[in-house]
């Protein structure tokens, strides 16, 4: 990755305009990845890039370092074309949202992700698989260039690291705990971390709870399924993490999956297991994601796609 990290830092050298953003409803990594990045391109080559983003963004995030910068792509003219476009964390082209053109339309693409992608979009493509997060390949970045940070750069990354490991649930290795020890080191305050990830509106927390006590159980309790429906989608904060932990935690538990009504015959997918795959599963409903945590978006009904669910976790 030596390499590709070089030809990076050229092509944002010689770049006038440069464009960040990640996918669309953005989670912790995406988000302040993509803050972090530009945080680092402005401190060591002198210019500051547009940051955009598509979606809804959860209500934790709304106190991150940076925030400010971040834009909603309908206020940013899509349609001019940067020297340079930077997606991070998209996994997946469907998931870029609103502002494709500007992938389209730069001059030069470069696509920096932990996920597994076959239909990668960048001119130069700095993925790894085996990172916890895309901020971990922003860090990697980093230390390998010798790069100059801030505080707000190793904030950002921290929140990245917890958020997308679920709070370090989902480390495979201790890579990310040797890098959260380098920034508490850095002058990271984790007690003042954890306090803005509980930053959530009143009625966020009543969806999410009310939707944890009419979940349903399949297959001798195995399988939990949450239902949240349209009326109540637009208070669900981010991905609904709270949900999915706390159907993790009942006992006997092995698999979570949140059907989210987003509009007529659009129904979201969060699939999440303790410890056993779960990815073909989102695959079969034609998304994709982690092993143990994906997702996707079926354009179908809510009862057509709770019974597919069903009939897919037969027999695991």
């Amino acid at each position: 990755m030596k390499e590709q990290f070089k030809q990076f830092i050229e092509k944002i050298k010689s770049a006038k305009s440069i464009a960040l953003m990640g996918h669309k409803n953005p989670d912790g990594d995406s988000f302040c990845s993509v803050l972090a990045l530009a945080k680092v391109i402005e401190l060591n080559f002198g210019i500051r890039p547009v940051c955009m983003y598509d979606g809804n963004i959860p209500d934790f995030l709304d106190l991150v370092p940076l925030r400010s910068w971040m834009k909603y792509f309908e206020r940013v003219d899509v349609l001019s074309p940067y020297d340079l476009a930077i997606i991070l964390d998209y996994g997946t082209p469907r998931h870029i949202g609103g502002a494709k053109p500007v992938i389209d339309n730069a001059g030069f693409v470069v696509e920096m992700d932990h996920h597994k992608n076959d239909e990668k979009v960048g001119d130069l493509c700095i993925d790894d698989e085996g990172a916890a997060a895309t901020g971990q390949i922003v860090y990697d970045f980093i230390k390998s260039e010798n790069l100059k940070f801030d505080i707000n750069v190793a904030n950002l990354l921290a929140i990245s690291l917890i958020t997308d490991t679920g709070h370090f649930k989902f480390v495979r290795d201790g890579s990310v705990m040797r890098i959260m020890a380098e920034l508490v080191d850095y002058g990271v305050n984790m007690r003042e971390i954890f306090d803005l990830l509980r930053n959530k509106p009143k009625k966020s927390i009543l969806v999410e709870s009310g939707v944890v006590a009419e979940a349903e159980f399949f297959y001798h309790d195995k399988l939990a399924i949450a239902t949240v429906y349209h009326k109540d989608y637009k208070y669900l904060d981010g991905r609904g993490d709270t949900v999915l932990n706390l159907l993790g935690q009942i006992q006997g538990v092995e698999y979570i999956v949140m059907l989210k009504e987003q509009k007529a015959n659009q129904i979201g997918l969060s699939i999440r297991s303790r410890n056993k795959p779960v990815n073909h599963i989102a695959e079969a409903l034609g998304g994709g994601g982690h092993v143990c945590a994906a997702g996707a978006v079926v354009a179908d009904s809510l009862e057509n796609v709770r019974a597919k669910v069903i009939e897919l976790f037969r027999g695991e």
